[in-house]
This record gives C-alpha cells, structure tokens and sequence, in this order.
C-alpha cells in the first residue's frame, strides 16, 4: 500500500490508538495522558492539512476493504471529508486543551479521555467514509463513544440524561439503516461520489426513493436536532463543559447535520432530489427548527441549556441551505458546518469558565461578570454576535450567503426566517451581553478582591480566546484560499449543482 492508500487510515487511527494507550494508563499518569492526547491530536491535524493540500491538487487518497459480498469498508478524502475532518481536528486539539485544565485533579480522567478519543475517532470516520456502510459503521461508534462522556458525572441526573440519549440516538440509527438497507437492496453498495445511480431509477421507483429518503433524514435528523427529535439535546446538558462543546461543535449534533449532506449531495444529488420534491418539505422543517429552538432559548435561564436550544436553532442553518437549490445557498450552509462550530465551541468554553472558576451556571447569575472574567467575557460576546449575525464575524458570513441563495431561488420566506432568527438570537444574547459587561457584579468577593483575582486557569482561558479569533478571522478573510468559505464553494463547484 502505498502513502494515499494509507494517509485515510492514519488520519482515523491516531485518536483511535491513543484512546488504547489512555485507557492502559493508570489514573495517576496524568502527564503521560496529556502528551498522549496532545501529541495525538497534533499527529491528526498534521495528517488533515497534508491531504488537504493533496485534494486540493487531485490527488485521490482512498482504503478500500472488502467485507463480505458486495459491501466494502472505504475511507476516502474529498473536498467535503475534508472541510469536516479538518474542522474535528481543529477542534479536537483546542478541546483537549480545554478539558486537561477542566478536568485537573477530577476522578476516572482516564476513561473520560479514552472515550473522548474514540469520539473524535468515530468522528473523523465520519467525515472519511467512502459509502454509506463505512458512514453507518462510525455513526453507530458515536453514539457508543460519546454516551460515557455524557454520563461521566455519574449522578442520577447524569445517568438519566445517558438514557434519554441512548434512546433517541439508537431509535435514530434503527431508523438510518433501514434507509440504509432499503438503498442496499435497491442498487447496492453506494459509494459517495459525484453522481449517484438513483436517477436512473426514476420514475418507476421514484415512491420507494421517497420513503427511503425520509427514513436517512429521520435517522440523521435526531442526532442533527431537527423538530421533533431534539429533546435529547439540551437534557444531555448536564454533560462536563467540555463534552456540551464536543457535542454541539465537534460530533454529535454536527456529524447529524454532515450525514444530511452526504445524503442530499452524495447520495441522491441535490438536482435529483429537487426533482423529487423532497427539498421543500426538508427545508420548511429546517426553518421551524430555526424559529422553535431561538423561542425556546429565549426563557432558558441555565447557561447552557441556552445555548443548547441555539444550537437546536443555528445547526438547521445548514439543513435549509440545501434545500435551496441554489449554490450561493448550499455554500453558506457547508460552510456554516464550519462557522457554527466555531462560535459554539467558544461559547461553551466560557460558559465552563464561568461554571468552574465562579460557580456561575444561570443566567441571572451573570451580573458584572465581565469585570472579573475581561477575557472570557470578551470571547462570550465575540461569539454570540457571531451568532446574531453581526459582521464582520463568521455567522454573517453564513446569514448573507443563505439571503442572497434564498433570492436567487425566489424563497422569499427563508428571509423572513433569517431575519425573525437574527432578531430572536439578539433577544436571547444580548440581555445575556448586558449583564456580564453593565450589571453590577455580584460575587462572593469584596470589590477589590474581584477586581484583583486573575480571568481563570490558562489551559481554560487559551481555547475560547484563540476560537474567538478563529470567528473573525473566518469571516475577515473568506475570500482566501483554505478559508471556510473557500471549502465550500470548492464542494459546490466539484459535485453540487449544474
């Protein structure tokens, strides 16, 4: 086997086998298991970059296994693999950073960073499957992977959001390999690819497509969050800081809302499922998402349940580009995969920050905060007016690209969505805004005793400052080469629409 053979394989394997090292350390090697998961986790961003640049330049890089008559197991890098590997390393790296000072002098750190590798190998697997089976195999692994993070607290509270999300996640992946299957039986094995063997099919097949078709959305849709399966969500909030920013920005919620461009882009085609009739009604879904999880967030008073309810909000984003049937719009919804990760992750770095280094959890709680965590609290509002929509930040990159597809399409009622979201996403921010930086502080400290006492732990404060800065730049410079936006626009242009 020669290096593009073989590069697919280590991209995955690297958390893979440091998850195996971690779980053989004893508890104590602490040191020992943060140079595993660093060390790893700068291996796999290394690797990521290397074939970005190869896909770039045409080079195919794929590992294909047969498993038994007519299924193979693939890995293969493409544009749209690769925007979402390279986003999970990204972040992976950062979060690991985050959760080693989270996690100082916490019980059973060994079994939470071991499954915590395998995430991010369940993860990147993801993004790297050739056909629908390898999908399937690492979207399972997820769900395995992430319900000992979600639980780790081990509380009744803690087991009993485990519960909730195994049955959600476990209903939803029943459900996906049936449509899996129903296409397996259909045409066999189907390989993500340019254009897909479905058309052909039409229109003698084209009710059978149909069902099939709603049964991948409806599996993928509870892990995406769409209406009505999102409940597991902000139950699974009771999660340690960094598992809520693993799952709204990294896997989870994010590998969902990925699994639905596979299926729209890769496997059925946007032209043939337009042709369908299947976009509009997935669409229409994607904008009550949008609308129900901002009117929700706006009565949350727990921090992250929030946030959790934004995130229900802001990943349907993604969803409604595709349904557009236009390339301005199904760009800003690849690339808001990107932009959305980013200004969460940071969010949820400082909503820990100010859980861990204030005993801050609701939101009433906030008052005056931004004097005594400057830099946290700085990093908190960069990415909630990114997610407002205020430029020059990443979330209006993705608003004004989805606006512009949505009147070249003539969907006049995604902007009515767009602004009554933007104005809900304002409702529930910024009196959040208004009371780090204009309330009085309330604290247990004398003034001068507030004033005096540093943001918080470096490992804590260094991820949200540096994302923050990840959610200007993305949209200071999109019109560069490897920006966010670029990556999307080359998806678009290697396999979307004519």
């Amino acid at each position: 086997m020669d290096g593009q053979t073989l590069l697919p394989v280590a991209v995955v394997s690297t958390s893979f086998l440091a998850a195996i090292g971690i779980f053989l350390l004893r508890e104590h090697r602490h040191r020992l298991r943060g140079i595993f998961n660093l060390t790893a986790a700068l291996v796999k961003l290394a690797l990521v970059v290397w074939m970005q640049f190869g896909v770039l330049a045409g080079i195919p890089y794929e590992f294909r296994f047969p498993l038994v008559q007519g299924v193979h197991f693939i890995l293969r890098a493409d544009a749209l693999g690769i925007m979402f590997s390279g986003l999970s390393s990204v972040l992976w790296l950062f979060t690991t950073i985050y959760a080693i000072g989270y996690l100082e002098d916490s019980p059973n750190r060994s079994r939470f960073f071991g499954f915590f590798s395998l995430c991010v190998t369940s993860t990147v697997g993801i993004a790297l499957a050739g056909n629908l089976f390898t999908f399937f195999l690492f979207y399972e692994l997820l769900t395995l992977s992430t319900y000992p993070l979600v639980v780790h607290r081990g509380t009744e509270k803690a087991l009993r959001a485990g519960r909730v999300y195994l049955i959600y996640t476990l209903c939803g992946g029943a459900v996906l390999l049936l449509g899996v299957a129903g296409l397996h039986g259909l045409v066999g094995d189907i390989e993500f690819a340019k254009a897909t063997v479905l058309p052909s099919l039409a229109p003698e097949y084209s009710p059978l497509l149909i069902v099939l078709f709603m049964l991948l959305i409806a599996g993928l849709g509870v892990k995406a969050a769409l209406l009505p399966v999102h409940g597991w969500l902000p139950i699974a909030m009771v999660a340690p800081a960094p598992v809520s920013a693993l799952l709204h920005a990294v896997a989870v919620v994010k590998a969902g809302a990925f699994g639905i461009v596979r299926v729209v882009h890769d496997v059925y085609g946007v032209e043939f499922a337009w042709r369908l009739g299947v976009l509009e009604p997935l669409g229409w879904l994607a904008g009550a998402t949008i609308l129900y999880g901002s009117v929700r967030a706006l009565s949350q008073n727990d921090l992250k349940r929030r946030l959790a309810f934004s995130t229900v909000s802001q990943v349907s984003y993604v969803v409604l580009g595709l349904c557009l049937f236009s390339p301005v719009a199904l760009a800003g919804g690849l690339v808001h995969l990107v932009h959305q990760g980013l200004m969460k992750i940071t969010l949820f770095f400082c909503a820990g920050n100010y859980a861990e280094t204030l005993g801050v959890h609701h939101v009433d709680e906030l008052d005056g905060t931004g004097r005594r965590m400057p830099a946290t609290s700085i990093a908190f509002s960069i990415g909630a007016f990114g997610m407002i929509g205020v430029p020059p930040l990443a979330g209006f990159v993705t608003k004004w690209y989805l606006g512009i597809g949505a009147l070249e399409a003539g969907a006049g009622w995604v902007i009515v969505v767009l602004v009554a979201s933007s104005i809900l996403n304002a409702a529930y921010f910024l009196p959040i805004l208004h009371r780090i930086w204009f309330r009085p502080q309330v604290s247990p400290w004398p003034e001068e005793q507030f004033l005096s006492h540093r943001d918080t732990h470096p490992w804590l404060l260094l991820p949200p400052l540096i994302t923050a800065g990840f959610c200007i730049a993305a949209a200071v410079f999109a019109g560069l080469t490897f920006s966010p936006l670029h990556w999307a626009e080359v998806v678009v242009t290697r396999g979307g629409l004519p």
